[in-house]
């Protein structure tokens, strides 16, 4: 099942890749209706805690279907996406240390997490993930994966995130 809607995803992936960018400054509802949960990065991203991966952020609510799913589905991807550098900029923007940083911030000992919006304003990110997920599903190890995502993003794209090659 995984494997139905992650290719359906990347189909959409284009469509998202146009629309979106990480230097957008569109206005979230989660930047409009702050609680206690939710704060600004010094670069500007939101962050919101939730109680476990199972509970989604305020802000995907207005997002697109399939952001959402990727979203969903980074947690459990977290060994995969920690191996895979983003090739957005985010490593010097935003201090990112590979793909998953886009998503998460940060999971806490208690199991809640800490979500990052910055992949719902980013197709590199949004893709990169996607891809990754995909191609574990269809079997490739994790350093085919990541040879593939440094291949594909080599040119064209800005530094990628200090993302250690698995070993």
């Amino acid at each position: 099942m995984k494997r139905n809607i992650f290719a359906y995803f990347l189909f959409f992936t284009t469509i998202i890749i146009l629309l979106s960018a990480c230097s957008s400054t569109e206005e979230s509802k989660a930047d409009k209706n702050q609680d206690k949960h939710s704060y600004h990065a010094e670069n500007g991203d939101l962050r919101e805690t939730t109680a476990s991966l199972s509970v989604a952020p305020i802000f995907l609510e207005d997002q697109h279907e399939q952001i959402q799913m990727v979203y969903s589905a980074v947690g459990e991807y977290q060994d995969l996406l920690e191996d895979i550098p983003c090739y957005c900029g985010c490593g010097d923007s935003a201090a990112h240390k590979d793909n998953y940083d886009c998503f998460i911030n940060e999971n806490k000992e208690n199991g809640a997490v800490v979500w990052d919006d910055h992949g719902t304003r980013c197709g590199t990110c949004l893709d990169t993930a996607a891809k990754s997920i995909n191609m574990l599903n269809e079997g490739k190890s994790i350093k085919e994966i990541r040879q593939y995502i440094d291949d594909t993003y080599k040119e064209g794209y800005a530094e990628p995130t200090p993302t250690p090659f698995p070993g």
